[in-house]
């Protein structure tokens, strides 16, 4: 087996999720994500992440009551105002969630409870502090959460200040259900391995944001919305996406390192894209989407190839009209997966073994050491 990438490599054991790649399926925990997309809350795929089953209606009034319950210290907006600006907010949602271990009492206890004590907190802070990080830097206060909203609404009303509508509440309700787990992703992998230190919670998911951070992982979807503002209408899409091709670039939104087929969450964020675009009365951006698609779909049956739109070609649309700003896109990601990442570490803190792949050495061999004044 080629190794490079570990592509194929099974690196841990998890109950958490499958990727079914080869048929365009996507399980958490025994449920189908369209299922759950259709069905639950985020705050109950938390729960299955993070415990094994979906909430009862007791469990999950006691779990949203922790979520509004998580408080960020205030040394963390002070040290969001010290961000230069133009600074990435993955940049600095990194630093923020990596100080949280400053101020939280469980910081260095990976026992069973300290973890899920810290996974409730970590994830409705990140929400949080993405919200906080935008306020700050156009110069207003941060909000706190409302104990009456969910945590997407919430994440809506601290970003804007205002009662979030209903529709967009629930839109972005199932964008974070859709990006809150993705098997063994680079990112979680990341997690993962920090934790088969022995690594605190905090310092797992720090290395886990600094990898979602990466072009090739995380920041996908931003990149997508340039795309589409560039593009500018549908008409303009045929010989864009020519020009594009025609220098060698990848059109970003298409392609999985691990779908063999169109990735399950895409169609869901494309009719998530449509009812906001009918409600706004502007479905430019789905318009664009579509016709790239099309193009893309015709282009890649000329080569002989296969390709399919990814869960950020839609993503983008759909955040962008939410009005979220594009350069958090990344973070509103984050949020989502902050579940899964938790839900991994307490795993691999559960029957952990130390994650220590081995390297094939291809360098030269038999070399002696010149004196220095030899050496050329």
């Amino acid at each position: 087996m080629n190794g490079r990438g570990l592509e194929g490599v099974v690196a841990a054991d998890t109950r958490l999720s499958r990727v079914y790649g080869e048929e365009g399926r996507l399980v958490y925990s025994g449920y189908e994500i369209e299922d759950l997309a259709e069905n639950t809350s985020f705050e109950e795929v938390c729960h299955l992440l993070w415990y094994g089953a979906l909430p009862t209606r007791t469990q999950l009034d006691s779990l949203r009551g922790k979520l509004a319950d998580a408080p960020v210290p205030e040394p963390i907006h002070d040290l969001i105002r010290l961000a230069p600006a133009g600074v990435h907010p993955m940049a600095t949602l990194r630093t923020a969630i990596s100080a949280l271990g400053f101020f939280d009492a469980d910081a260095e206890d990976n026992g069973a409870d300290a973890n899920e004590r810290k996974a409730i907190r970590l994830t409705a802070q990140t929400t949080t502090i993405t919200a906080a990080i935008d306020r700050i830097r156009n110069g207003r206060d941060p909000l706190r959460p409302r104990e009456d909203l969910g945590l997407a609404a919430n994440f809506l009303y601290m970003l804007s200040g205002q009662t979030p509508d209903p529709l967009d509440a629930r839109i972005v309700d199932v964008a974070l259900i859709l990006h809150a787990e993705h098997g063994m992703n680079a990112s979680t992998f990341a997690a993962r391995v920090a934790a088969g230190t022995l690594a605190d919670m905090h310092g797992a998911v720090t290395a886990a944001i600094a990898t979602l951070k990466g072009p090739l992982h995380g920041g996908a979807n931003e990149r997508v919305m340039r795309m589409l503002q560039e593009v500018g209408a549908a008409d303009r899409a045929g010989e864009w996406v020519a020009s594009a091709l025609g220098r060698g670039e990848k059109i970003m939104g298409f392609g999985h390192r691990v779908y063999r087929t169109l990735d399950p969450r895409a169609p869901i964020l494309k009719r998530l894209a449509r009812q906001l675009g009918e409600r706004a009365g502007d479905a430019r951006w789905l318009e664009i989407s579509e016709r790239i698609q099309a193009i893309m779909s015709e282009e890649m049956d000329r080569r002989g190839k296969k390709i399919y739109p990814n869960v950020d070609f839609f993503s983008a649309s759909v955040y962008f009209t939410l009005g979220i700003p594009t350069d958090l896109f990344t973070n509103v990601f984050a949020c989502a997966r902050m579940a899964g990442w938790t839900a991994h570490v307490m795993e691999q803190h559960r029957d952990n073994r130390l994650i220590r792949p081995k390297a094939e050495y291809m360098g030269p061999m038999g070399l002696e050491v010149k004196p220095i004044e030899a050496r050329r």
